[in-house]
């Protein structure tokens, strides 16, 4: 039994190990990095998705599909009960009276109204595109809907029913 064993038991502590520090640490030279290579290298950091030079996943899938945002058709979607919360029975629903009730639609915005909700009044819609059940709503509460045609904000002939 040595006292210098009894002390280092007692204390619990363990030294840090101090990389590349001479050949007689045990960890001097190479730094526990190895031999030659990007890991070897101060300040690297692999890419996500990097696989040793092999051609990446991402790389080998093929592509699929080509949505080119700019050229979307963005509508600004108006439900039916947000229709039947903020106008009158018997009113016409059109960007100025949309505006005019606080919806913010800027010029060029097209509106689309969809069948979200409940409607219990009558209402005259003329809007850039509603849904299906949207135009079934209105038409079951007596009123009627006209589609404008997207930029001149011109009525777009439908076939007589």
């Amino acid at each position: 039994m040595n006292l210098a064993d009894v002390f280092n038991a007692v204390t619990g502590h363990k030294r840090r190990k101090r990389i590349g520090r001479g050949a007689g640490s045990g960890h001097g030279k190479t730094a526990g990095r190895g031999q030659k290579g990007f890991g070897a290298r101060s300040g690297h950091n692999r890419l996500r998705g990097f696989v040793g030079g092999q051609t990446q996943l991402k790389e080998r899938l093929p592509k699929v599909g080509f949505n080119n945002v700019n050229h979307a058709t963005i509508y600004l979607p108006i439900n039916i009960d947000w229709l039947n919360n903020n106008f009158e029975d018997g009113e016409t629903v059109d960007v100025a009276s949309l505006r005019k009730n606080g919806m913010t639609i800027r010029r060029g915005d097209l509106v689309k109204v969809l069948g979200h909700g409940d409607l219990t009044k009558k209402l005259t819609v003329k809007v850039n595109a509603v849904s299906k059940t949207a135009k079934e709503k209105i038409e079951k509460a007596g009123g009627s809907v006209e589609v404008l045609t997207e930029k001149a904000g011109k009525v777009k002939e439908t076939p007589a029913e």
